[in-house]
């Protein structure tokens, strides 16, 4: 037992064996995850990273007739890439469904826009790193017209 100490946390492998994560993927995971210890003398634990952007998109998903519509194709067995997940939201294979509500989307541009790990990147990276995350109509065209929007602003 030491007053000093870091959690550490660990990634299964293939072969089922467990590994620390690596210390700079760590240190950015420390910052977005929650660690809660449910009994004393035990570590059991349950590690939340969802950022705030995902819990808003998921509350206002309801609030959108396009998703709506979505929705209930995909209720009906009628969407093949689309499917309602664990916690209620919609995803496009495995990419968090976007509502056209509470300028949300604008939202999630300024943060992969303007976050200090992206530095500002240009439309066809945003959009790169995006896609792997987030889906909405449109969005490659929102993207461009945000980048250039932006580059207006500063120039």
């Amino acid at each position: 037992m030491s007053p000093w100490g870091a959690p550490v946390l660990f990634v299964k492998k293939k072969d089922g064996e467990e590994r620390p994560l690596d210390l700079d993927i760590q240190s950015l995971a420390n910052r977005l995850m929650r660690l809660d210890i449910s009994e004393p003398r035990r570590v059991l634990a349950c590690v939340v990273a969802q950022t705030s952007l995902f819990e808003r998109v998921m509350a206002c998903e309801y609030d959108d007739p396009h998703l709506l519509v979505l929705r209930e194709t995909v209720l009906r067995g009628g969407a093949k890439d689309v499917t309602i997940v664990y916690d209620g939201g919609l995803r496009l294979q495995s990419c968090l469904c976007v509502p056209s509500v509470d300028g949300l989307r604008e939202t999630i541009l300024d943060e992969a826009h303007s976050s200090r790990y992206s530095i500002h990147s240009g439309a066809t990276k945003m959009y790169r790193d995006m896609r792997q995350h987030y889906w909405w109509r449109r969005m490659k065209k929102d993207i461009i017209e945000y980048v250039a929007m932006s580059k207006f602003l500063a120039g």
